[in-house]
């Protein structure tokens, strides 16, 4: 299982995640579509064109899921029992089709359960970097994470 237990988080821990990713069209209209946004901004090309971005923005809802999932493989992936939400999310860049993310984790708080013996919940900021190297999300998210099983 490459994710990792609640104890082999420490606060202040980096993670520089392998993955990257370019953002399609496909990935922006099919997320766009699939949550009945109907939003021009992430689905009509000519309509963009006159706004001051001048294209279409990538839907931020979809920044947000790929970088958490990105983020999966190398610090959660099968010892997540589950998330338990989302502090300050912000967006201080637009992402725009054909961007390539570069995701990076940061661990800001890990604390054992009070009502799940063995368990406990870990903070992370996530946050992306596009090709130019303009960060283009932060968030938090609190994740309750299972704790090494018993030898």
């Amino acid at each position: 299982m490459p994710g990792l237990y609640f104890e082999e988080f420490s606060e202040g821990q980096e993670f520089e995640h392998a993955i990257r990713r370019t953002v399609t069209e496909t990935d922006n209209l099919l997320f766009t579509t699939m949550t009945h946004n109907p939003a021009a901004l992430h689905l009509d090309a000519e309509y963009c064109k006159d706004t001051e971005f001048g294209q279409i923005l990538v839907n931020s809802l979809f920044t947000l899921s790929l970088v958490v999932g990105i983020s999966v493989n190398e610090t959660t992936q099968g010892t997540t029992v589950a998330n338990l939400g989302f502090g300050a999310v912000r967006f201080p860049k637009p992402v725009f089709i054909g961007d390539t993310l570069t995701v990076r984790s940061v661990v800001k708080g890990v604390k054992p359960s009070k009502s799940r013996p063995g368990q406990g919940v870990v903070t992370f900021e996530h946050s992306a970097t596009n090709q130019h190297g303009d960060v283009v999300i932060v968030a938090e998210r609190a994740a309750l994470m299972l704790g090494r099983p018993a030898s």
